[in-house]
């Protein structure tokens, strides 16, 4: 088995306000590095747990990096924070993805919820369909004919993604009060969940479709009150000071 697994840093428990998940102090950083490693090495023996010979790639997917290096899992390999653009290294290959850490799109009551950027996105949308970070990459995935089989972070985040992938298996481990509040599990009962729902996500791969639709995929981006939607990329179709869209056949052409 060959698993392909995305990380954020909004997702973990314990962690609910912005400034956890920034360079703010080097002590709060590596405090969230440590709930987010936690959670994913805990994800990993999940999936040794079904599978003890089981490939498990991890992409560190926080823009600042959300891994700690030092604590990471032994069985696991790491492509660390760096350039890199769609589709990630993930290929064919791979039997399912699974995303942990994981946050909502942007909307008013998600943990932390955005979509790619806090601070200047106002939504993202395929053909119409507003996505998130998770709706935009299990498409990506389902183009290569990869399945999405497991999520975990807030129980905003888990009902996003049900509605694109019914049959996903969650971990919720916080309960979203509000964009910068949340009720946590403590960091070993989220890591004990994980751990469970990843060799449960596992089991389910045959049962799990990929998230497909055929394209071509037309990319909407739509920029926050007081942002310039603009720069997204040369040639975009300008609809309005702040909106502006896409069109490619190949997915991963999009700024996703």
């Amino acid at each position: 088995m060959k698993i392909y697994m995305c990380t954020d840093l909004e997702g973990p428990a314990m962690i609910s306000t912005f400034a956890q998940t920034r360079d703010v102090t080097p002590e709060e950083k590596q405090r969230s590095e440590h709930f987010l490693t936690g959670e994913v090495n805990a994800c990993v023996d999940g999936i040794l747990d079904f599978d003890p010979q089981a490939e498990v790639v991890v992409w560190d997917g926080h823009g600042g990096g959300g891994i700690d290096q030092m604590q990471f899992h032994p069985r696991a390999k790491l492509i660390a924070r760096g350039p890199i653009s769609a589709p990630y290294f993930l290929d064919e290959s791979y039997d399912a993805l699974m995303f942990v850490g994981q946050h909502a799109k942007m909307g008013e009551r998600g943990v932390l919820c955005h979509t790619y950027s806090s601070q200047t996105v106002e939504y993202y949308k395929i053909n119409d369909i507003e996505m998130g970070e998770f709706g935009c990459r299990a498409l990506m995935a389902g183009t290569i004919g990869v399945p999405t089989v497991l999520v975990t972070g807030d129980d905003v985040t888990f009902a996003e993604a049900r509605e694109l992938v019914p049959n996903i298996v969650g971990a919720v481990v916080k309960w979203a009060l509000g964009r910068e509040l949340a009720l946590h599990l403590s960091h070993e009962a989220a890591c004990a969940l994980i751990r469970e729902k990843a060799a449960e996500a596992c089991a389910k791969i045959p049962q799990i479709k990929p998230y497909y639709f055929p394209g071509p995929y037309t990319f909407e981006a739509r920029a926050q009150e007081g942002c310039n939607a603009r720069g997204v990329r040369p040639g975009a179709q300008i609809i309005d000071q702040r909106t502006v869209r896409i069109t490619e056949d190949d997915i991963c052409q999009l700024p996703i």
